[in-house]
């Protein structure tokens, strides 16, 4: 059975920060930290690509059930526990959505399909961390 491996590297590069270098070669500044506010904590990342992984399924889904999108944006919370390793125990995401005619049903079913489907960042986390959305459309005038 053909294994699916994917590998980065992260150099510890001095004064608390790290440099991630992604599989696809992109680097990333990481702050041991957080309270410099040079660069995110990795915990900071994992907030963000949960988002961001639903972001991009939802985008592609709205888009390709032809709905008038004009603007998109995703807002997440994460709880953490109050005790080492200090995980985040759940996530609570909002979808806003602005566009003309945007049916509530296509952003339901889209967002189902990112939760239940295709967000490979949500259902890493999943396991210990429980994930609740959201939605809002905002239309907007035609011109």
């Amino acid at each position: 059975m053909k294994q699916n491996i994917t590998e980065a590297v992260v150099r510890y590069i001095g004064d608390d920060y790290f440099l991630g270098t992604t599989p696809s070669g992109l680097p990333q500044l990481m702050d041991s930290k957080g309270d410099r506010h040079a660069a995110p904590t990795p915990i900071e990342l994992l907030l963000v690509a949960v988002a961001g992984c639903t972001a991009i399924d939802v985008q592609s889904i709205l888009a390709k059930k032809r709905q008038d999108v004009t603007s998109y944006d995703v807002r997440i919370s994460g709880t953490r526990a109050e005790e080492h390793p200090r995980k985040f125990t759940a996530f609570h995401i909002t979808h806003i959505v602005r566009g003309r005619g945007i049916s509530g049903k296509a952003v339901e079913d889209a967002i189902r399909l990112s939760d239940e489907t295709y967000c490979s960042v949500a259902a890493t986390v999943k396991p210990t961390a429980t994930i609740t959305t959201a939605y809002e459309i905002i239309e907007e005038e035609k011109g």
